[in-house]
């Protein structure tokens, strides 16, 4: 990732919903050193926040609508959360949250792209997003799965003007021709019930001892760790609740 703070329209927080918050508190401290501090206050809901060192890098939250499933949900920093979210519908989207406060800290909103990949938006008040980017254990990538790849390039550059490269026949997504995520296809290899999502990427130092400790920790590969061609080396791991994530080399992202 090319962003190393919260810029408008670039990947700024990621936030897991899960079924077990306390499980996945020790799952990640387990494999990212994650030190996690839940807001005692009873209107936060259990939301948990996830530090490393002193640095916001991450969040928890539990499952707070019937059949939701335990998923990572990123966030795109906004200046206007509500004028942003207005841009999401007209462009075909969907607002599954709309527009709200929280607390002091900024107003947010949950929405989904026209194929139903879920993402949210953050209007920062005092509270600007991760304070690490890219740097071992923090977020460092983000990948949007999708079923129609045209689509998909017409929505994101009309609602956040972002720009569309190639790097080894992967489509990336960028601010200015900073990239800061890329686009893989749902081809027919994929189960149908595989539907579009977007994949936070953590960047770590070592990505064969980082995987190794996910699996040990009671995660499974879904991609065991691979060179990616005149690219990082990756893997795609899911926790023991079923959150997706993948992991790469720190600074070799595309």
């Amino acid at each position: 990732m090319k962003i190393t703070e919260p810029t408008p329209g670039a990947p700024c927080w990621v936030e897991l919903g899960t079924s077990d918050v306390d499980a996945a508190k020790v799952y990640y401290r387990q494999v990212f050193g994650w030190r996690a501090e839940t807001d005692p206050r009873q209107e936060a809901g259990g939301y948990t926040t996830l530090y490393l060192g002193a640095a916001p890098v991450a969040a928890l939250t539990p499952l707070y609508a019937p059949g939701q499933p335990t998923a990572w949900t990123v966030s795109f920093a906004t200046r206007d959360a509500d004028a942003q979210a207005a841009a999401v519908t007209e462009a075909g989207g969907r607002q599954l949250m709309g527009p709200m406060d929280v607390f002091d800290l900024g107003r947010f909103a949950v929405l989904a792209d026209p194929e139903g990949a879920v993402f949210s938006l953050w209007q920062a008040r005092s509270f600007a997003g991760a304070a690490l980017l890219n740097a071992p254990g923090s977020l460092g990538w983000v990948e949007l799965a999708t079923r129609d790849a045209e689509a998909a390039k017409a929505f994101y550059t009309r609602v956040f003007g972002w720009t569309v490269g190639t790097h080894a026949d992967y489509p990336q997504w960028g601010i200015d021709g900073a990239d800061f995520g890329g686009l893989s296809a749902l081809d027919e290899f994929y189960p149908d019930d595989v539907r579009a999502h977007w994949l936070p990427y953590f960047a770590v130092a070592d990505v064969d001892e980082t995987a190794a400790r996910a699996a040990e920790s009671g995660g499974m590969l879904l991609v065991p760790p691979t060179d990616v061609p005149d690219g990082p080396r990756v893997a795609v791991i899911r926790d023991p609740q079923g959150g997706s994530f993948g992991i790469h080399r720190a600074g070799a992202e595309g």
